[in-house]
This record gives C-alpha cells, sequence and structure tokens, in this order.
C-alpha cells in the first residue's frame, strides 16, 4: 500500500483543537490559560497578521506551523509536526508553504526563534537556508506566566 499523498492547508481558527494537538503531541510548551487558550487564538486569526498552515495526510492533519508578521518582519513560529510523521519533509513543506506566504504579503526578511537545545529544529532550519544571526538577544517582558 503507497503512503497517501502530503496537502499543505490554510487553516481556519475552527481548526483549534486539531492545531493545540499537535502542539502537545510534538511537545510543545502550550499555556491554554493564556497565550494559547481558544480565545488567544480566534483572536489573533481574526487580523491580517497570522497564518496557520497545516500539512494533512489522508485527511489527518499531521503537522502545523504559524506564521506573523510586524509589517517588515516574518516570523516563523510554532512549527510541530506529529512524532510518528517525523523525518518525513513534512516540516520542510512547512517551512516553504509559510517563506510563500510571508513573501506574499511582503516579507523580505524572515525569522525563526529556536529554543536552546532543540538541535533538530535548529539543524532543519539550517538546512532551510536560514542562519544563526550572532549579536541578537531575544528578550521579553510579559504581564505574567500564561502568555
Amino acid at each position: 500500500m503507497e503512503p497517501q499523498a502530503l496537502t499543505v492547508v490554510h487553516l481556519t481558527a475552527d481548526d483549534y483543537e486539531a492545531v493545540r494537538a499537535i502542539w502537545e503531541a510534538a511537545g510543545l510548551p502550550v499555556k491554554p490559560g493564556g497565550r494559547d487558550s481558544r480565545e488567544q487564538f480566534v483572536r489573533q486569526m481574526a487580523g491580517d497578521l497570522q497564518a496557520v498552515i497545516g500539512v494533512k495526510q489522508g485527511g489527518e492533519l499531521v503537522g502545523v506551523v504559524l506564521t506573523t508578521h510586524d509589517g517588515r518582519k516574518g516570523w516563523i513560529n510554532r512549527l510541530a509536526v506529529r512524532p510518528e510523521h517525523r523525518r518525513k519533509g513534512i516540516a520542510r513543506r512547512l517551512i516553504d508553504e509559510a517563506e510563500r506566504t510571508l513573501r506574499a504579503q511582503g516579507m523580505q526578511i524572515i525569522a525563526a526563534l529556536i529554543e536552546d537545545g532543540n538541535a533538530a529544529s535548529l539543524a532543519l532550519f539550517e538546512q532551510a537556508g536560514y542562519s544563526d544571526f550572532r549579536g541578537i538577544h531575544y528578550l521579553t517582558k510579559r504581564d505574567s506566566d500564561a502568555v
């Protein structure tokens, strides 16, 4: 039996549960009482600044990525693939579609943040042509630990 084809899809706020399930299955930190709540997801999807892209195999959502931008720089965020579907090119397809989406929105700079210790993601983005930008420090100021 041949493996089912992969299909890239743009998701909507109605796909929240499926997206969150992939984040959790992939081991991404999820803050359901804050930035990852259904309410925040719906709010973020309502604007033009965020897109949620998925890859389906046989109708099942197996990978997701978020894109955001500030009008001058695009960001690839929350890339996640179900563990049983890794090493099949799904993450690379998500990066490629995220780049197409951001370029269509006029972004000429695209960036991604990778947490320390995530060697697999770092290698993936380096293979996709991204390079470490030395001298940049990522600082945040948060209203609470939930966000």
